[in-house]
């Protein structure tokens, strides 16, 4: 692939002099953009654009789907909760939670809440929900930071909505544990003083916690090694889970929506961008361009983001722009640290572009709200009532 070498003059960026050049690598629009003239017919991009992103994206295969385990049945806070597992092909099994409305037998439109990440791989689903009056105190704190300290799962599904929330690849369940790896001898990764005994408590979840991100780097370039992408095992688990959550009888598969903070964000684009079944989609606090991830903001974000050279053929917000015409909201934060204001901008601009160019202008909604990285109160409320225009 040819190159022109860029002729804007240089800018300060995370690579130093090297930013201006490689932030300008790419054909602007990608070659799989749907604002490029050349692409008129909306089918025919989305076909071969979602197979280009499935193929970098390159997803490991998870069979035929699992058989679900009800670990727990009860009822708490006006909801019948299910506490379930599966196991995959590869790993410990997966843990979730099913919420629905007391009593509730017809079907009902659905959600699958997507955890967020937060440097956080010591729990997953109990990061949205509350299943007693006793939470651990680490949810407690995390969920008042980001969350107006509400368990948003809890409360969308006492609006009439089944709501499933599992944990995903290396999160809560499905972590890596020191026991599978001892004798690893590595820096921070050292394994020797560290156990997996008495879990629950917070000096060992804090740093299970600091352990993990050194980790992830490890964990991602193992996966490149094997063919696959972080982003594409956690759309393989998250599409498993919702094709447990489709064939729910108490579930209407036709008005399944996803949500998530943050991390739950970049999988929401992932999962909503390539699977049709998620009918309605809220990203909230992950949203911004690949510009901006080249210059300004990689250093702080997960490897649940990169998919290697994916940017030669759509930036990133055009992978939710996938799913155009189907509905879509983004909800991003002013005085967000994770990302460059001006290209959440442009971000929202791109989109607003694919669903005007595909005739669905409506169907496409940005919000950007005063406040630090979170999905608070009022975003909640907003997003809930996208959720009940278009699948109540």
């Amino acid at each position: 692939m040819k190159h022109d070498h860029p002729t804007q003059p240089p800018e300060k960026s995370l690579i130093g002099a090297y930013g201006n050049y490689f932030a300008n690598l790419a054909k602007k629009p990608g070659t799989l953009s749907f604002r490029n003239a050349g692409w008129e017919n909306l089918s025919d991009w989305q076909t071969k654009a979602r197979a280009k992103a499935a193929e970098l994206l390159s997803a490991p295969g998870t069979g035929k789907m699992p058989v679900v385990k009800l670990e727990k049945k009860y009822v708490y806070d006006g909801l019948d909760i299910e506490e379930l597992s599966w196991q995959l092909p590869y790993g410990k099994r997966s843990k979730a939670v099913f919420l629905k409305p007391q009593g509730s037998s017809k079907p009902l439109p659905a959600i699958l809440a997507l955890h967020d990440h937060a440097g956080k791989k010591y729990f997953g689903y109990p990061k949205l929900v509350k299943t007693s009056g006793k939470q651990h105190p680490l949810i407690v704190k995390h969920q008042a930071a980001v969350y107006s300290g509400n368990a948003w799962a809890n409360d969308i599904a006492r609006r009439g909505y089944a709501v499933l929330v599992h944990d995903t690849f290396a999160f809560g369940s499905r972590r890596v544990f020191y026991g599978d790896i001892a004798g690893l001898d590595y820096g921070p990764l050292k394994t020797q003083d560290k156990s997996d005994q008495n879990p629950d408590e917070e000096t060992h979840i804090l740093t299970y916690n600091e352990w993990s991100k050194e980790h992830e780097h490890v964990m991602s370039k193992s996966l490149f090694c094997a063919g696959t992408t972080w982003p594409g095992v956690c759309l393989a688990e998250d599409q498993a889970a919702l094709s447990m959550l489709s064939a729910r009888k108490d579930v209407d598969n036709e008005r399944i929506g996803c949500a998530g903070l943050s991390g739950g964000g970049v999988r929401t684009v992932y999962l909503a961008g390539l699977d049709d079944r998620i009918k309605c989609a809220v990203c909230v606090g992950f949203m911004t361009t690949f510009n901006d991830l080249v210059l300004n903001r990689s250093y702080n974000h997960t490897w649940m983001t990169f998919a290697p050279l994916l940017a030669n053929y759509m930036d990133f917000p055009e992978i939710l722009g996938l799913r155009v015409p189907l509905p879509t909201l983004v909800q991003n934060n002013n005085q967000d640290a994770l990302f460059t204001l001006s290209e959440m901008k442009q971000a929202d601009d791109i989109l607003k572009q694919i669903f005007k160019k595909a005739g669905a202008a409506e169907k496409y909604k940005a919000g950007f709200y005063d406040g630090p990285h979170k999905f608070d109160a009022q975003m909640q409320a907003d997003a809930f009532d996208w959720f009940d225009k278009w699948l109540a």
